[in-house]
C-alpha cells in the first residue's frame, strides 16, 4: 500500500485514514448486544493470531544473535519501560489545565506500552541503520512487555485501571505470549511459507488492528463516554504528545551518541526506543480498562499516528546522511527474512 503524501514533506499512510475511518463507523453504527460479544471474540482471536505470526516469523537464531548487543537492547528497554512512564509521570502537572483525568490516563498508559516491531523495522531499514539490532529490539520490548505493561498500569494508574487482577495479567499472557511461543514452535514448519505471504500479513497485521479499535470505540458509544471530551481538550492532548514525541527522538538519539553507540545502532535506538506500539497496546486496554478502554486508547492511537509521519520523515533524512562504507549495513536480506519492507502498525 503505497503512502499518499500531502504535501510532499508529510507522508500520511492510507492506514490513518482507515483508522479514523473505523472510528467514524463505530460512531454511526456500534456493535450492540450479542454483535458486540461476536466482535469481541473474533478481535481477541485475530490479536492472538496476529502474535502467532509474529512468533511464526522471527528467527530463534537471529534473537538469540541479537542478545549478543545487549547494550543496545538494554537502551531500548530503558527508553520505553523507564523514561516514557517517568515522562508520563511529570505530564500529571498538566491535569486538569490541559488534560482531563480520563485524557491523562491515557497518556500514562500509552507511555507504559512496548515498543512497534514492523515500523520500527522498516525506518531503521529506510535510514540505514542496524536493521538486525531493530528486529530484535522491538520483539524483546514486546515480549517484556506482556508482562510488564500491566504491573506497570496497576502500579502507576491504581484504580483507574480498574479491570486489573492476576486473571487480567493471565488474560493478557494467554492473548498475546502464548501465540508467540506457539508460533516459534510453529516455526520449524510454517516459517518459509510466513515470511513468503508477507502481503497477507500485512493485512491481517492492519486488519487485526482496525477490528480492536471498532470494538473498543463501539462499546465506548454504547457507554455513551465520548461527552467527556471537547475539541479544546484533544488539542491540548495532541500538542502534550508532540512535546512527548520530540524529547523522546532527542533523548534517543544524542544518548545513543553520549553513550558512544554507533550511527547505525542510534537509529536502531531512536526508532525502537521512542515508539509505541497499537497493536499490543489496544488488546491491553481493552482487558485493563474494560468499559472505558475507547476513551484510554485514544492518546495511544494519536500518538501511533504522529509517530509513524514524524519518524518517517526524519528516516527519509536520515538516509541521506553519509555513512563510511564498512559500516553501512545490509537491511535488505534482514527485512525480506523477518517482516518485509514498509510503514506497518505496530
Amino acid at each position: 500500500m503505497k503512502r499518499l503524501q500531502l504535501p510532499s514533506w508529510l507522508p500520511i499512510d492510507p492506514y490513518i485514514l482507515l483508522l479514523l475511518g473505523t472510528v467514524g463507523v463505530a460512531a454511526l453504527l456500534p456493535a450492540r448486544g450479542t454483535a458486540a460479544d461476536v466482535a469481541s471474540g473474533a478481535s481477541t482471536a485475530a490479536i492472538a493470531f496476529l502474535f502467532f505470526l509474529y512468533g511464526a516469523r522471527l528467527s530463534t537464531r537471529d534473537a538469540l544473535n541479537g542478545l549478543k548487543h545487549w547494550r543496545l537492547h538494554v537502551a531500548v528497554l530503558a527508553c520505553t519501560f523507564v523514561i516514557f512512564p517517568l515522562l508520563g509521570l511529570a505530564a500529571r502537572a498538566l491535569e486538569p489545565v490541559f488534560l482531563t483525568h480520563s485524557l491523562y490516563t491515557g497518556l500514562l498508559f500509552l507511555t507504559l506500552v512496548p515498543s512497534t516491531i514492523q515500523s520500527s523495522i522498516a525506518f531503521t531499514s529506510m535510514a540505514r541503520g542496524n536493521v538486525p539490532a531493530a528486529i530484535c529490539a522491538g520483539s524483546f520490548s514486546s515480549l517484556a512487555g506482556i508482562v510488564i505493561t500491566p504491573l506497570l498500569a496497576a502500579s502507576l494508574l491504581g484504580s483507574s485501571a480498574g479491570g486489573f487482577s492476576t486473571d487480567s495479567l493471565v488474560e493478557i499472557v494467554l492473548q498475546l505470549l502464548v501465540p508467540f511461543v506457539a508460533g516459534q514452535i510453529a516455526r520449524r514448519w510454517i516459517g518459509g511459507f510466513v515470511i513468503r505471504q508477507r502481503k497477507v500479513l500485512g493485512l491481517v497485521d492492519r486488519g487485526s488492528i482496525l477490528l480492536v479499535v471498532y470494538v473498543a470505540f463501539s462499546e465506548g458509544m454504547v457507554q455513551g463516554i465520548w461527552h467527556q471530551v471537547s475539541p479544546a481538550r484533544l488539542g491540548g492532548l495532541l500538542v502534550v504528545e508532540a512535546v512527548l514525541l520530540a524529547v523522546m527522538l532527542a533523548l534517543t538519539w544524542y544518548g545513543g551518541k553520549a553513550l558512544r553507540f554507533s550511527r547505525e545502532d542510534r537509529i536502531a535506538i531512536q526508532f525502537a526506543g521512542s515508539k509505541k506500539s497499537l497493536a499490543s497496546g489496544l488488546p491491553m486496554a481493552s482487558v485493563l480498562f474494560g468499559a472505558q478502554a475507547s476513551l484510554a486508547v485514544l492518546p495511544l492511537m494519536l500518538f501511533h499516528q504522529m509517530q509513524l509521519m514524524v519518524c518517517a520523515v526524519i528516516a527519509k533524512r536520515r538516509s541521506h546522511d553519509p555513512v563510511e562504507p564498512e559500516l553501512t549495513p545490509e537491511p535488505d536480506e534482514a527485512i525480506r527474512t523477518a517482516v518485509g519492507t514498509g510503514t506497518r502498525s505496530g
